[in-house]
């Protein structure tokens, strides 16, 4: 089949929206699973089964899975793989990331098949300070390198608060290694006053996977809207991501909504799936 020059002249100009549409919605969507905390407790395998019947490709386990036995650990690998959805990192308490306790971290997340183990932000004061903990996330990058896993950081709201001048995200950048994935809030980014947007295209290729929290400043709703429902400007935030951020995977969060637990991730999932094409 011959083509025109017309149709060969438009055709050009849209393969390359089409082939970065196609590329975009490769990135695996996912669920930290603090948004579905008390299900969670109550039942861990169906609460992942369930994650995963709505259409979540990822998930992101949070600090209780530190108290599972390794046998309780192989029951939910297992079932990730049965599922065919992933664990690509895991949120801990800045305390597993001490002498005593990073070792098992580390176990635990070779056996969930996890690619990151990442500090859920962190206590400057007890840690001596922000660069400290800076040097602390090294430290924890040269353990894990020989293990095939990184390290990551998950700010909250004081990261992106100025301390002097300067925030401590800011420092945290700067004195870790480029391999340290910063996983960027982008809701306690924006309720600190900040702009995602700006932050991601500062770090190029360190915001390798995003929490898709939403927020308003309507002091009655804060985190309790769903995704979509609130000021993140989420176009932007994708194409900064995708075009410089370097992301891998994107994972949803919730504190908590008009709904159940399990009905909020499904309507959010679906709000992301319609913002995100």
């Amino acid at each position: 089949m011959s083509l025109s020059r017309r149709s060969f002249v438009v055709l050009s100009s849209v393969l390359p929206w089409a082939l970065k549409a196609r590329a975009s919605r490769s990135i695996p969507i996912g669920l930290e699973l603090y948004s579905v905390r008390e299900a969670l407790k109550q039942d861990p395998q169906g609460t992942v089964r369930a994650v995963a019947q709505m259409g979540y490709e990822c998930i992101e386990f949070y600090a209780p899975y530190f108290e599972w036995s390794e046998t309780e650990t192989k029951q939910m690998r297992k079932l990730l793989d049965d599922l065919g959805i992933h664990c690509f990192s895991t949120h801990n308490d800045e305390q597993y990331f001490s002498a005593e306790n990073f070792h098992r971290a580390r176990d635990l997340n070779l056996i969930l098949g996890s690619q990151y183990v990442v500090m859920a932000s962190a206590d400057p004061i007890q840690a001596g300070g922000w660069k400290a903990i800076a040097d602390k996330l090294n430290s924890a990058a040269d353990q894990l390198e020989s293990s095939g896993l990184k390290t990551g950081y998950h700010n909250h709201q004081p990261e992106f608060r100025p301390v002097n001048g300067v925030r401590p995200i800011e420092i945290l950048a700067k004195n870790t290694k480029r391999s340290i994935m910063l996983q960027l809030d982008v809701g306690t980014c924006l309720q600190a006053g900040s702009d995602p947007v700006a932050w991601i295209r500062a770090n190029p290729g360190r915001i390798r996977s995003l929490h898709l929290k939403e927020w308003s400043p309507d002091p009655a709703k804060g985190y309790k809207v769903l995704f979509g429902e609130g000021v993140a400007d989420w176009k932007n935030i994708f194409a900064a991501a995708e075009s410089v951020g370097g992301v891998e995977y994107y994972l949803l969060e919730q504190e908590g909504s008009r709904f159940p637990e399990l009905e909020t991730a499904r309507r959010c999932l679906q709000s992301f799936r319609a913002t995100h094409v």
